[in-house]
C-alpha cells in the first residue's frame, strides 16, 4: 500500500484521519470505533502551543484549529503531514497508550515504516522545534478564542454505517 500516496492525495481532515485509522490498525492490529474529531481555538503562547488533545472521557480528538491556519499561511506544504502527525499521536493514546515519551516514539516508527524516511511527517516525528517558525507565533501570544468544539462530520464512516 502506498500510504504516502494516500496522504499526498488526502483532500481534508477526515481522509486524514482515515488513513491514520488504516496505518495503526495494520500496525498494531487494532482500532478504536466510535471517535469524533473536532475543531476548537486552543491559542498560541509565543513558541508554545497545544496542537491536538485526546479525550478519553468524550473519545474525541480535538485539533486547535490556531496552527493549522497559521501554517495554511506561511507553508501549505506543511499542512497535511502536521494533521497526519497530530491525528496519529492523538490516535495512538486513543488505543491506550498514554506515556507521552512512548507516543512520541511509537509516532516516529510508524511514520517511517510507512511513509518513509525522508517524508515531511517523519521529520515533524523527529523534531516539531524545526517547524516551529510556521506553526507558532514567534513570542506574540494568540489567547483561545471560543472554545467550542466545531465536530467534523464524515469521521469514522467505516465504523459508523448502521447508523439512519
Amino acid at each position: 500500500m502506498n500510504y504516502q500516496y494516500k496522504l499526498q492525495k488526502a483532500k481534508n481532515i477526515q481522509e486524514l484521519f482515515e488513513l491514520v485509522k488504516e496505518i495503526c490498525y495494520v500496525h498494531f492490529g487494532k482500532d478504536q470505533a466510535g471517535l469524533m474529531v473536532g475543531l476548537s481555538d486552543l491559542g498560541i503562547y509565543g513558541g508554545s502551543f497545544l496542537g491536538a488533545y485526546y479525550s478519553l472521557n468524550a473519545n474525541t480528538i480535538v485539533i486547535n484549529k490556531k496552527p493549522l491556519s497559521r501554517i495554511r499561511q506561511t507553508n501549505p506544504d506543511l499542512y497535511k503531514p502536521y494533521v497526519f502527525h497530530i491525528l496519529l499521536h492523538e490516535y495512538i493514546h486513543s488505543l491506550g497508550y498514554m506515556d507521552e515519551t512512548i507516543v512520541r516514539k511509537l509516532v516516529y516508527e510508524i511514520s517511517v515504516n510507512y511513509l518513509g524516511k525522508n517524508h515531511l511527517a517523519v521529520k515533524i516525528a523527529a523534531d516539531m522545534n524545526e517547524f516551529l517558525p510556521y506553526i507558532s507565533l514567534s513570542g506574540n501570544i494568540s489567547e483561545p478564542g471560543d472554545l467550542s468544539i466545531e465536530y467534523l462530520s464524515g469521521i469514522d464512516r467505516k465504523n459508523t454505517n448502521y447508523i439512519i
